[in-house]
């Protein structure tokens, strides 16, 4: 806790040490709804202070496992983990998270995915867990676009063949590109253009994409698919440097005001910084907020050292003292 790695400071507030049980204690009773509030309206202001002129509307949306495994017996168990599921959509040119939703281990992704608040001319990249063809008509519906990964069971027939002008891309090359139909027997739905292209990794094998953009070079959209490792890193460093490893509460309300707590952290970390034009790496910033919390001093000035007493001189040695001769 940050509060208690400032201990030193704590003379300033009147205050001292806090015990895990206060915490665990206030986090059960707290009302998420506030917090999750909190955290929509700091995800819209990021957004907007962070928003570049003619940027592409990229939108990643993933999950990550919150395992929670003895911790918690009432936890459910998905076949793989005990715990939870926190879904994010993501901006990455923004570097902002900008939905979350924390559901229990066993809600698919795509339950939730589905109920993503649409923008038009955005384009949605996902992997297979959001494989669902009701939901990729409704993105077509709102004038906006996906790019994800087919499953092998999908049957598709390529009704025109692309030229393909530009096939090598950073770590992979383009191998095919079609504009296809769905060609399923059963009752599945699909009436909207589609397109395949098959990519293949410089260091993997070959996978398929599908998307409904019909515009950008292939290069360009297995690029944005590639990219959807941004979105995995944000859930790296969330957890290892905002310490969701280990919780303050053992109960479900105490566990999701934690996770929601964590990123509202993070966007106030990213609006600080870029507000005051701080160019040190996000993880050297937080550390540094983290051990100033309690100073009074600007985020501007959070990287410079303490400054020295002028009434106190700096002790004048002589050399000789190395060698103990004392004159």
């Amino acid at each position: 806790m940050n509060s208690n790695a400032n201990s030193h400071q704590h003379y300033h507030l009147g205050v001292g040490k806090v015990a895990r049980s206060t915490l665990s204690d206030a986090n059960a009773r707290r009302p998420v709804g506030i917090f999750a509030e909190t955290f929509a309206m700091l995800a819209k202001k990021a957004d907007r202070h962070t928003r570049a002129e003619g940027a592409e509307m990229v939108r990643l949306i993933d999950s990550s496992p919150i395992p929670l495994g003895k911790l918690c017996e009432w936890a459910e168990w998905n076949g793989r983990i005990r715990g939870m599921k926190m879904h994010v959509v993501y901006h990455p040119e923004n570097d902002v998270p900008r939905c979350i939703e924390i559901t229990p281990s066993t809600v698919n992704d795509v339950e939730i995915g589905r109920q993503t608040e649409l923008e038009a001319g955005a384009t949605y990249v996902f992997d297979k867990g959001y494989y669902h063809f009701g939901w990729w008509n409704k993105i077509n519906a709102a004038k906006a676009f996906f790019v994800t990964r087919v499953k092998v069971n999908t049957r598709l027939r390529m009704t025109k063949s692309r030229y393909v002008r530009k096939s090598i891309g950073d770590g992979f090359r383009i191998i095919a590109d079609a504009n296809v139909a769905l060609a399923s027997k059963g009752d599945s739905k699909l009436s909207i253009p589609l397109r395949r292209i098959k990519v293949k990794r410089d260091k993997g094998g070959t996978i398929t994409l599908i998307t409904n953009d019909l515009e950008r070079t292939a290069v360009e959209i297995a690029a944005l698919y590639k990219g959807r490792w941004q979105i995995e890193l944000l859930f790296r460093w969330i957890k290892q440097h905002l310490n969701l490893s280990k919780f303050m509460g053992k109960n479900d309300n105490a566990i999701r005001l934690q996770i929601i707590a964590a990123m509202i952290a993070y966007l106030l970390l990213r609006l600080a910084q870029r507000l005051n034009s701080s160019r040190m790496l996000p993880l050297r910033f937080a550390e540094l907020v983290c051990k100033r919390l309690f100073m009074r001093k600007t985020i501007a000035e959070i990287d410079t050292p303490p400054p020295v007493n002028p009434s106190k001189p700096n002790p004048k040695f002589s050399l000789d003292q190395l060698g103990f001769t004392y004159a």
